[in-house]
């Protein structure tokens, strides 16, 4: 019979077809999930503040049961060692001072003194965007700090980066007028008050992602805790002055405790929202902690916030991945950067960059699924370019304002020569015996390397 005859050749040209193919449909028929993609961006949290990386100041298990679940990375980078041009760089995958991001976003006197924008081009390269042109729906809940707040009047909007929805603070071009009742970052007379912001974000990121079930979501969660001033909820267990010091160390640690109770919230809201096993959850901090406590909230490390020692951009790094990202693990060994997320996170999503994309960083995506991997590439930190705009750490924490890091070697120098330090961060990692006169060469090729670096970046002076 002809239909017969037709029903055996579509047979066989069907097991042809698998034989060759394999069972893989061409992108164009298959129905891919992508994952969603959470990047929580703690504000000033210093490399040691949580347990898992060794925190003493107050238990946080449920950021700990993120790395029990998915895997620590203890030689992660910010791209500055102060928010602003932290931000800029994670964003937009370029050193930030490509973009003119010198030091934290201010009125627009200190940010001319300071050599830098008043707000982040929208013309710049965004995470954000290359995700939406994806398929992904977008949202920024928290804080900016990219542009906007004081006499900036005329910052682009959130949706010129490419973000469906956003709820953000003070400094932003479109503050949430919840948490912004007064021309400030923060007051008594805010409807949502200091200690309940996290948990706001959290709510706002969790009421996206269901009303987005059947869209990929790339949600950037930038809560502004647990920077200071800390003013947390009254605990019942705290038995103190209350209010308390907004600078003194009970005061972080009740911050720091209900910041841990909302990222456990987020997930297991996650989990009831049943995309717990589909969605990356990114945690780390933009740039070092202020105060430090005496180092012990950066494991020792020499520098803070404000500096371009370890302790200043060695920040706590964790990524987790049900059953993609090996759980209960850490890699101790592999070199990321910020800047590396963009073509990182890109290639695990299968998201397609411009062509015409130019960022600094390099694809991580094996080291971040599990695969330890030297880097190939230096890495680059400016900070302090005068003693006007620029606040510093005191003492032995006060860097000089360029640093290059090339395999186990870091150089730390001022951009006119002088006070030129090298270490060996695998073997010094303290950064406490300077290398520069007993290694010629080295320093003679990082100085180099470093200096043009430095010479390539633009200046707004």
């Amino acid at each position: 019979m002809p239909y017969k005859r037709k029903l055996n050749t579509l047979l066989v040209s069907t097991i042809v077809t698998i034989a060759i193919f394999g069972w893989e449909l061409p992108a164009h028929c298959q129905t891919r999930t992508a994952p969603n993609i959470i990047f929580i961006l703690t504000d000033d949290m210093g490399f040691s503040d949580i347990g898992c990386f060794g925190g003493q100041l107050t238990p946080t298990p449920n950021i700990d049961r993120l790395a029990k679940d998915g895997r620590k990375f203890t030689q992660y980078y910010s791209a500055a060692p102060i928010c602003s041009p932290s931000r800029a760089g994670l964003l937009t995958g370029m050193y930030p001072a490509r973009w003119n991001f010198s030091t934290y976003l201010d009125n627009r006197k200190h940010n001319k003194n300071a050599q830098q924008a008043d707000f982040l081009d929208p013309s710049a390269p965004s995470i954000a965007r290359f995700f939406k042109n994806a398929g992904y729906a977008t949202g920024h809940f928290g804080k900016w700090h990219l542009g906007g707040g004081r006499d900036v009047k005329n910052a682009p909007g959130f949706d010129q980066y490419g973000f469906d929805e956003h709820a953000s603070t003070y400094e932003s071009p479109d503050p949430d007028s919840l948490i912004t009742a007064t021309n400030w970052i923060w007051s008594d007379k805010d409807s949502i008050k200091r200690w309940d912001r996290t948990k706001y974000f959290v709510d706002k990121t969790l009421d996206f992602l269901s009303r987005h079930k059947g869209q990929p979501c790339f949600v950037n969660l930038w809560p502004d805790d647990v920077h200071t001033p800390w003013v947390p909820r009254k605990d019942p267990e705290y038995t103190g002055k209350y209010p308390m010091n907004q600078e003194e160390e009970a005061a972080l640690k009740l911050v720091l405790k209900e910041y841990d109770i909302q990222i456990g919230r987020l997930l297991d809201g996650l989990a009831k929202l049943g995309i717990e096993k589909n969605t990356i959850v990114i945690f780390t901090s933009d740039n070092g902690p202020l105060p430090s406590f005496r180092g012990s909230r950066t494991a020792g490390l020499r520098g803070s916030k404000l500096s371009l020692y370890e302790g200043g951009t060695r920040m706590p790094f964790i990524m987790c991945w049900p059953g993609h990202v090996p759980a209960g693990t850490v890699d101790s060994s592999s070199m990321i950067t910020a800047i590396d997320m963009i073509p990182s996170l890109a290639r695990i999503s299968k998201v397609s960059l411009p062509g015409n994309y130019r960022g600094d960083g390099i694809d991580r995506s094996k080291v971040l699924l599990g695969k330890q991997a030297m880097r190939n590439k230096e890495m680059f930190w400016e900070y302090g370019r005068n003693d006007i705009a620029f606040r510093y750490p005191m003492g032995k924490d006060k860097s000089p304002n360029l640093a290059v890091r090339s395999g186990d070697w870091k150089l730390i120098m001022n951009s006119d020569g002088t006070d030129v330090q090298l270490y060996n961060i695998k073997n010094d990692k303290y950064e406490t015996n300077n290398k520069a006169d007993s290694e010629p060469d080295i320093i003679a090729q990082l100085k180099n390397k470093l200096l043009q670096w430095w010479s390539s970046l633009p200046k707004l002076i």
